[in-house]
């Protein structure tokens, strides 16, 4: 009864992978909605990318606003329903259209994983990326000039994020084993930032099982692909 239920399930997954029709809103430049195509990518799932200008305001258009109230990004459009909020968003997809392939099945690995994802929302992503890259990648692009200060204020948060992530990290060869996770997703987008920036160095000179999880991560070719 478990196979043949199984084997029903399987058939489900595959048709709905195959009918559905699935639009991700967002600029291609942001570190959530690489995440959210990083999954896409490795699931093989057909979709489409409509991009939404966050620097010129287009994500506070009324069109845009109807979709996601609070006017961030991503959204995920499946037919007629409407999903944001990116942990809703792979969770959704790593359970419809990946059968669970992105999430550890071992309780204490899903732990992990949610810690890892948490600690990357509330404490890494603020340093890593809404200081130390604005300020060194995206403030010179627009004719201004880094905040030293802030800059140097983000160094020991960060640090103290990425290392919590090394405490936690299996790293043979991705965070949590020999699997991608949801949580590689999340990391890899801010990485791919980070290490263009001279701060890197300091930020992860204590870190060498993510230094080498990076080394195996920027091979892949869906990161190739999407973070280009």
């Amino acid at each position: 009864m478990l196979i043949k239920y199984l084997c029903l399930y399987g058939i489900f997954a595959q048709k709905s992978k195959i009918m559905a029709k699935l639009t991700v809103y967002g600029t291609p430049l942001s570190t959530y909605v690489r995440t959210v195509r990083l999954l896409l990518e490795e699931a093989s799932v057909d979709y489409t990318l409509k991009e939404i200008d966050i620097f010129t305001g287009e994500n506070q258009s009324p069109e845009y606003l109807a979709k996601n109230p609070f006017g961030k990004v991503p959204t995920l459009e499946i037919d007629a329903e409407v999903v944001y909020e990116t942990p809703a968003i792979t969770d959704y997809l790593n359970t419809v259209f990946a059968n669970q392939q992105f999430s550890p099945s071992e309780p204490l690995l899903q732990a992990r994983m949610r810690q890892i994802i948490t600690i990357i929302d509330n404490y890494f992503y603020p340093s890593a990326i809404g200081t130390i890259v604005i300020q060194r990648l995206i403030v010179p692009i627009r004719g201004g000039q880094p905040d030293e200060d802030k800059i140097k204020n983000a160094v020991a948060p960060a640090q103290k994020a990425i290392q919590a992530i090394e405490a936690i990290a299996v790293s043979s060869p991705y965070l949590l084993g020999s699997q991608l996770s949801i949580a590689d997703f999340y990391l890899i987008p801010i990485f791919i930032y980070l290490v263009q920036t001279p701060e890197y160095e300091v930020i992860t000179a204590h870190t060498p099982k993510l230094r080498t999880w990076w080394e195996q991560a920027q091979q892949l070719e869906s990161v190739k692909k999407i973070c280009a």
